[in-house]
């Protein structure tokens, strides 16, 4: 795949580059492509589901609100069609998906039980929709990957890694990630997936269990914790044997003890195996204080993951996963974007529309607590050196048949939806990427107010926001069923970026539906209690600021009014 190698240009040359204070090193210089739909937030589970999509709203708040869209393209991806989740799932599974409602679930009884939908995946308003947009933003951003139009793709409403090929699973519906895995096949031979969520990845491992195309990692709780899967001698079968690497882990461990196991095992692995792109599944279930996780580790040691994995300078897809603490999920997976566009954001926290959540210390921050760690030194060597003899077993980076490679996915690229009446349409500007000597920034506040980017004082956070937002074994159950050819061109000509424009129609930006009914999460998290509706955050916000900051944003407000 042609990509650009920001190292050689910095240095090829034999002198070493100036750095300029601020300037973005040239490792952390890669074309990131962020993708966000609107209506993500506006999914519920119900009352007292763990699982909350308004996280993925949260975190786009802080990502807008420190400026991080200044250093990315943000796309709305077009919503995976029927089609595209039959590569992976059954036809007879998706078809229910996409019938199934709180309306009419009565009729579908037996359905249910078969597709193990009920207590932990439960049927609610929009479904279908919801996995269109989580599947649609991974599988586009595999193909952008695949055509060479970014370096780093970051879908946080992705990562659900439990869904299987006939079934829900664990809060997830449709598995983005063995679609955007299967996209990504398409030109690359092989493709390395790695699972830092406390959950085992069993979904994904359970697809590619059977192929050395790739290779899966998975860190996790491993011992009466669900799924229960993922001991360390789950290494696949037949032709995938030892191609599956799994590293069980006891409660409580922390960063330094993280970093000492993932940085090492990683490395094996990459060189070992030589990936042509990774996907990278960050649940932050595994950080400290999750109300369903057991592990220590802070925000900036869960980030220390992406950032070794961005060191690799391989083509990067970077997914969501669990989390249920929704103010530390936003500030992990705000900061692990910064780490991707390579600028460092925080520790204070920027007013936005949900500030009361983040309440009462206001830091973009998640800090380990006290609790013991049940990992000792002797137990990790003996599960690391056990995956290096297992890895020395399999045949390394396996050779791939190469064939002409098939259609591309259509991405979300329409310029119909244009608005004539303005000049610069919305898709450019999402398109936009500043450049370090630009220092002026524009003063549009209606149009950044309109997308979430918020003021105090007179501070100002740039210019318009972009998008809103031999004999076969036989098949073990839930694999894949084929895989696509390599690709017999590992480049693809770049693809116009593209619009963020694009809208199922079905609802409107104010998150209520068509007919009147609001789909938005109505439950407002503090520190443990469930206080307000989702209407209420912004006025919540609102009262946290210091009364200082508070009266200087509304006076300025008054001064610019007509």
């Amino acid at each position: 795949m042609a990509r650009r190698n920001e190292s050689e240009s910095a240095t090829g040359s034999g002198t070493q580059a100036l750095q300029v204070p601020g300037q973005q090193t040239a490792e952390s210089k890669k074309r990131v492509a962020y993708f966000y739909d609107q209506n993500i937030g506006n999914y519920h589970y119900g009352p007292g589901h763990p699982m909350k999509p308004h996280r993925i709203r949260m975190c786009h708040s802080l990502v807008m609100n420190y400026g991080l869209y200044n250093k990315m393209e943000i796309y709305r991806a077009r919503p995976g069609s029927k089609k595209e989740m039959t590569a992976f799932h059954t036809d007879e599974y998706i078809d229910f998906l996409s019938r199934v409602s709180p309306d009419n679930m009565e009729a579908y009884a037996k359905e249910q039980i078969k597709f193990n939908v009920g207590d932990d995946c439960p049927i609610f308003e929009g479904l279908f929709e919801y996995c269109q947009l989580s599947a649609g933003g991974s599988m586009e951003g595999a193909a952008r990957l695949n055509n060479g139009s970014c370096d780093i793709a970051v879908n946080w409403a992705g990562g659900l890694h439990h869904a299987k090929k006939t079934e829900a699973s664990g809060f997830c519906y449709v598995n983005d990630i063995v679609l955007s895995i299967l996209e990504l096949l398409r030109y690359h031979p092989r493709v390395l997936y790695i699972d830092i969520d406390i959950h085992h990845g069993d979904g994904v491992e359970e697809a590619f269990y059977t192929t050395d195309r790739v290779m899966t990692v998975s860190f996790h709780k491993h011992g009466e914790y669900f799924p229960g899967t993922g001991e360390v001698r789950d290494v696949g079968a037949g032709p995938g044997k030892y191609y599956a690497v799994n590293f069980p882990l006891r409660d409580g461990i922390d960063d330094t003890t993280y970093k000492s196991i993932f940085e090492p095992v990683i490395q094996h692995v990459v060189d070992w195996y030589k990936p042509g792109a990774i996907v990278l599944q960050c649940g932050a279930d595994s950080l400290s204080g999750d109300k369903l996780g057991c592990f220590n580790l802070s925000m900036k040691g869960h980030a220390n993951c992406v950032a070794f994995v961005k060191k690799l300078n391989l083509p990067l897809l970077i997914l969501g996963g669990g989390g249920y603490t929704m103010r530390n999920v936003a500030r992990a997976w705000c900061y692990e974007t910064g780490v991707a566009v390579g600028q460092e954001v925080g520790p204070d926290m920027p007013f936005n529309d949900y500030y009361e959540y983040f309440g009462p210390d206001y830091k973009l921050d998640v800090k380990p607590s006290n609790m013991d760690n049940a990992n000792t030194v002797e137990y990790l060597e003996k599960i690391k050196q056990q995956v290096f003899e297992n890895l020395a077993r399999s045949k390394g980076a396996p050779s791939v048949q190469m064939q002409p490679v098939p259609r591309d996915l259509d991405l979300s690229d329409d310029e119909d939806l244009d608005d004539p009446e303005k000049r610069i349409p919305q898709r450019l500007w999402d398109k936009r990427v500043v450049p370090e000597n630009e220092f002026e920034e524009s003063e549009d506040e209606e149009t950044n107010a309109l997308h979430g980017v918020r003021y105090a004082k007179s501070l100002r956070h740039g210019r318009a926001s972009k998008a809103n937002n031999q004999e076969q074994p036989p098949r073990i159950r839930g694999t894949v069923d084929s895989l696509p050819a390599a690709a017999t061109k590992l480049s693809h000509p770049s693809t116009a970026a593209a619009s963020g424009t694009s809208s199922n129609g079905q609802y409107l930006q104010n998150g209520t539906a068509a007919n009147g009914t609001t789909k938005a999460a109505e439950e407002v998290e503090t520190d443990g209690d469930v206080v307000m509706d989702s209407g209420s955050a912004s006025s919540a916000a609102a009262a946290a600021v210091p009364p200082t900051e508070a009266t200087s944003a509304k006076d300025a407000e008054m001064a610019e009014a007509p």
